[in-house]
């Protein structure tokens, strides 16, 4: 005789998962949930769509990549959803959709509820904080797999915007103003390069480098910061033709997809400082600046781009969210390229 159990699979410690991850889920709800008492499907109310002229809704899912991996050596959970978050919602925003639900999925080697409900728990924190609904996800067990500690995070949002409000590139104009958005340190990508360089260079993520003021892992666990809510406010208050989401490919690829045929952004590499994690990793790694472009951030997590006369009330609003941005660049005549001066 043999079991699931027996095969490497606790239905009962899933179940008890679900059971301590239900109160964190809760402070993610926005009031178009439906309660569905199944638990199979997660419910949203469109009617709430019949106010738009016409809604165009949109979708985007992503995964954390293997910053996933410092937090399980560190076992640190609580935090990694919250980066699940915004590399999700944020692509959503780029277009100027609202984001309204979100869906998560983890697969592990084996289901110990306290660290799931952990891990949950920070992705409805995320949601909290992207004003979107955490309206269901799945937790598998995949022993033999995946080792017993383990794990993988993925999601996905759909979100809403009205088409005639659709920002992009269609809307950018020569004369306009590149914004930068303050990242909050490394965000979710570029953590293969992170990892060959910590391996490369000796470091522990118990290293203190004077440069940081805490440990190396408390640095890169920093989480992704979520910018939905204060770039819908910016669309919302003042004239904003383009957003670009800087992840995987730096400021000058993510940016340009933002940009038409015939027109650039030129940046002013002088106008900020990078925050001091990337000045370790560059002098640890011998990373070449060109190879720091292209898999970093660099500080600037999201761009804007705007007409001139909106960058003094769009950066008096950024600054009254508590959000550091500043002048970034201008878009002038070119090939649809974001490039340095």
């Amino acid at each position: 005789m043999t079991s699931y159990a027996a095969a490497g699979v606790d239905i009962d410690a899933g179940e008890r998962a679900v059971e301590l991850m239900k109160s964190k889920i809760a402070r993610s709800r926005r009031p178009e949930v439906v309660d569905d008492a199944s638990g199979f499907a997660g419910l949203f109310d469109a009617s709430a769509l019949l106010s738009y002229r016409r809604p165009l809704l949109t979708t985007s899912t992503d995964g954390v990549g293997t910053k996933i991996m410092l937090a399980q050596a560190l076992g640190k959970h609580d935090t990694i959803g919250i980066d699940l978050v915004g590399m999700v919602v944020d692509d959503l925003v780029v277009c100027g959709a609202e984001p309204l639900f979100m869906t998560d999925y983890i697969a592990c080697g084996k289901v110990v509820p306290e660290r799931i409900a952990e891990i949950v728990g920070g992705v409805a924190e995320g949601c909290r904080l992207a004003g979107c609904a955490l309206v269901g996800g799945e937790t598998a067990e995949h022993p033999g797999a995946m080792g017993a500690d383990e794990y993988d995070l993925a999601g996905a949002a759909t979100g809403v915007v009205e088409a005639d409000r659709m920002l992009g590139r269609d809307r950018v104009r020569e004369g306009d103003v590149v914004l930068a958005l303050a990242s909050s340190g490394v965000h979710s990508n570029g953590y293969s390069l992170v990892r060959h360089i910590i391996k490369l260079a000796g470091l522990s993520l118990e290293d203190r480098p004077a440069e940081l003021g805490r440990t190396l892992g408390e640095e890169l666990l920093e989480p992704t910061r979520i910018y939905s809510l204060d770039c819908l406010e910016l669309a919302r208050a003042t004239e904003v033709h383009a957003y670009a989401h800087i992840t995987g490919g730096g400021l000058e690829g993510n940016l340009s997809r933002s940009l038409p045929p015939t027109l650039d952004a030129l940046l002013d590499r002088s106008s900020w400082t990078p925050p001091a994690i990337f000045e370790v990793l560059a002098g640890h790694g011998q990373v070449a600046q060109a190879d720091m472009d292209r898999t970093f951030n660099l500080g600037v997590g999201m761009a804007a781009v705007v007409p001139a006369d909106s960058v003094a009330p769009a950066l008096a609003l950024l600054e009254e969210r508590g959000l550091p941005a500043w002048v970034l660049g201008e878009v002038v005549p070119g090939t649809g390229k974001a490039r340095y001066r």
